[in-house]
């Protein structure tokens, strides 16, 4: 079997090569961001808002001059091809690397870039007939901390709010904020569907501004389907007609049912994919393939 190939830090490398200090500041504080992607037919789809949410949030954070001249693009690309993949899951990851100081705020540094590209194969259409099946978290996002609304490698919240739901036997688990609303999944953003239209929390909730997330927003308003940005409440759940989650990986995922905190199972509109979600997942999927038909 051919060893998949990573890219670090300017070089492609066999996996079984590749090295990052362990005092990078990643491993030790989570110090760093990722971006997670897919790619189709061997085009990697929305690249571009990816790689520009990552260097607005590493401006943020303090690492936006240290990615300059990096060319992020082609490492991804040049990572893709040479796994000779096709249909491939792409993960970037820039940390800020190596540094002596803690927390060395002020000291200049030179960051950690790692590209890594799998072979993906996507979920079975039996699981998008059937439907997510999610559980309410006992972990809140805090809408006032900055980092809800970054793709930081300080994941652990999404990690145990995602150990909840395998441990309860869910598919996804929805994270509230300290206001009790629906924030988003611990991997995905979510929408709801009620008289025809779209609702979805704000990024005031606490969100990540998901790229899905926005492309849906955008092919919803393109055949004529309104989208709201509004607080959701669980107690709403039952109002709603049908509900969806998005990432980049799965897509357009339906939700249909969602168990509370108090362990009460509520279903979402019939309990089975709907209309919306349907058309939706149609516009979704013509878009890729017009973003990555060969040139």
């Amino acid at each position: 079997m051919t060893e998949e190939i990573v890219y670090l830090n300017g070089a492609l490398l066999p996996r079984s090569q590749a090295r990052v200090s362990v005092f990078d500041q990643g491993f030790l504080y989570g110090y760093g961001l990722f971006e997670t992607m897919r790619a189709y037919k061997g085009a990697i789809f929305l690249l571009e808002r990816h790689l520009a949410r990552l260097r607005d949030a590493a401006e943020s954070i303090g690492l936006g001059a240290s990615l300059t001249g990096v060319d992020l693009a082609g490492a991804c690309r040049d990572t893709l091809q040479a796994n000779n993949l096709h249909d491939a899951r792409l993960r970037l990851t820039v940390s800020r690397g190596e540094v002596d100081a803690f927390p060395g705020s002020s000291v200049q540094v030179t960051p950690t870039v790692l590209v890594t590209a799998r072979h993906y194969t996507a979920l079975p259409a039996a699981v998008y007939e059937r439907g997510f099946h999610a559980v309410i978290a006992s972990e809140r996002r805090c809408s006032q901390s900055p980092l809800a609304r970054l793709k930081s490698a300080s994941y652990l919240l999404s990690l145990l709010a995602r150990r909840e739901a395998e441990v309860a036997g869910r598919d996804e688990a929805l994270l509230l904020n300290e206001r009790g609303s629906i924030a988003e999944g611990s991997v995905s953003n979510v929408f709801f569907v009620a008289s025809g239209g779209l609702v979805t929390p704000s990024l005031k909730t606490g969100i990540l501004p998901g790229i899905t997330r926005g492309v849906v927003t955008e092919l919803a308003r393109e055949i004529n389907i309104d989208v709201t940005e509004d607080e959701v409440k669980p107690g709403d759940l039952k109002h709603f007609d049908e509900a969806f989650l998005t990432n980049s990986v799965m897509e357009i995922m339906p939700l249909v049912e969602v168990m509370d905190s108090a362990g009460k199972v509520i279903t979402i509109g019939s309990g089975k994919p709907g209309a919306v979600t349907r058309r939706l997942s149609i516009a979704y999927r013509e878009m890729v393939a017009r973003e990555t038909a060969p040139e």
